[in-house]
């Protein structure tokens, strides 16, 4: 191998990778403002509870099952009715004097427990509500997480990307002392320049991931995401996630449940409506000729001859039925997604203290030597170049290693969120 033998050209390459050989990251410019505050996950996650239309629509929802808890309580309206006899008629009833009026007020009486069963119904669709509400928070924090850790992520990738362009830049420069110092073919140095113009170009492509991640949770959050991101929490490797809780708590099964519970009190309003109404009634009649007055009493009872219902509680029942079903296969939906998202993030964890340690240490070492190699003549520029790439690859390999981990991490947390409010 080539060694050099110009104090000169020595002196220069000494410098160009003394510059190098440290840990780039630590030093690399990031998309972020260094004086601004840190925005963590859980600041994030605050700035999104307010920001959130989903949150919204749920609040409402809620609102709108509490409305409908009041009307189903509240009974029929009595009926006032006015009549009037004996108008127009042939012979005596064409005399003004002879109609008779008669005003009276009706009271529809429910039978069969149809006002109960409106309440039960209200109730089952109000704690649907309930747990609709506490799903979108969960949804919302598992977005959020995700919008988060990909802009830390695509921040890490940048400056990754960032080093790379230092260390083609610098190596350029050396190439270009060696070619000068009649060591080195200028085919080396013009490899070095294809080198330096791919990393302009990562780097550049970076620059838009970058932004347009922080521009996503921006939107997340209802504000510019312009300071730091909490890189120390990315580079943290937990555990295997939370304890899988009951299936009465987990979200998954207590909607399946719910939605179960409103049917079985569907069916039995359809039951209860099968029984008619009668409709009470009590007034008064006037009587022209002598003005006389007299009480007037009445009941009225619908027959069920065409509608009998019986089709009704057919529809329900089989609504029921549905509802049953579903909701076994949402419990056993629900224990395969859990066990599946345990073992993603076993194996993200495993992939990420590999990655980010053993391998990443092992290739910092070996582009390490490489670059004193090449310093002193011991090493060609392959073989630094080949070192460097590696050190790249294993670095973008630990970014996605990290952001795996926190993904499969935020999953579970989703598929295992409770569905019991705060």
């Amino acid at each position: 191998m080539p060694s050099f033998s110009n104090p000169l050209a020595c002196a220069l390459v000494a410098v160009v990778f003394a510059t190098t050989s440290g840990t780039p990251a630590a030093h690399a410019q990031t998309a972020a403002s260094v004086n601004a505050p840190v925005l963590t996950l859980a600041d994030a996650l605050d700035l999104a509870g307010s920001a959130s239309p989903n949150i919204d629509a749920a609040d409402a929802g809620v609102r709108a099952a509490s409305a409908a808890r009041r009307v189903a309580g509240l009974r029929p309206n009595p009926s006032l009715n006015a009549d009037i006899e004996n108008v127009g008629g042939s012979r005596a009833y064409n005399d003004i004097e002879a109609p008779k009026q008669t005003v009276s007020v009706g009271v529809p009486v429910e039978l069969g427990g149809k006002r109960s069963a409106r309440i039960a119904l209200a109730d089952a669709q109000g704690n649907r509500a309930d747990i609709e509400r506490v799903a979108a928070g969960a949804d919302l924090r598992l977005a959020v997480s995700q919008a988060y850790v990909e802009a830390v992520a695509a921040d890490r990738r940048l400056a990754t990307a960032r080093d790379q362009a230092v260390i083609a830049a610098e190596a350029l420069r050396a190439a270009h002392i060696r070619v000068l110092a009649g060591r080195a073919s200028p085919l080396e140095e013009q490899r070095a320049e294809v080198l330096r113009i791919s990393a302009d170009a990562a780097v550049d492509r970076a620059v838009r991931l970058a932004d347009l991640a922080r521009a996503n949770l921006g939107r997340r959050i209802g504000r510019p995401v312009t300071g730091a991101l909490d890189q120390p929490w990315f580079d943290r490797v937990d555990g295997y996630g939370p304890a899988r809780l009951d299936a009465d708590s987990n979200l998954a099964v207590a909607t399946a449940r719910a939605d179960e519970k409103a049917a079985e009190a569907q069916l039995r309003l359809a039951r209860s409506q099968r029984l008619p109404d009668v409709t009470l009634s009590a007034g008064v009649r006037r009587l022209p000729i002598n003005n006389d007055m007299a009480a007037v009493f009445g009941v009225s009872v619908p027959l069920p001859f065409f509608n009998s219902g019986a089709s009704s509680v057919a529809q329900a029942g089989a609504e029921r039925d549905r509802a049953a079903a579903l909701r076994r296969a949402a419990e056993l939906d629900n224990e395969q997604a859990i066990g599946q998202a345990q073992a993603d993030v076993a194996n993200a964890v495993a992939a990420a203290r590999t990655a980010a340690g053993p391998s990443l240490a092992a290739a910092q070492e070996a582009a390490r030597i490489a670059r004193i190699g090449y310093r002193e003549g011991k090493f060609g520029q392959l073989d630094l170049l080949e070192a460097e790439r590696t050190l790249a690859e294993t670095r973008s390999g630990a970014i996605d290693a990290l952001a795996a981990f926190h993904n499969a991490q935020a999953q579970l947390d989703r598929l295992t969120a409770s569905a019991r409010k705060d």
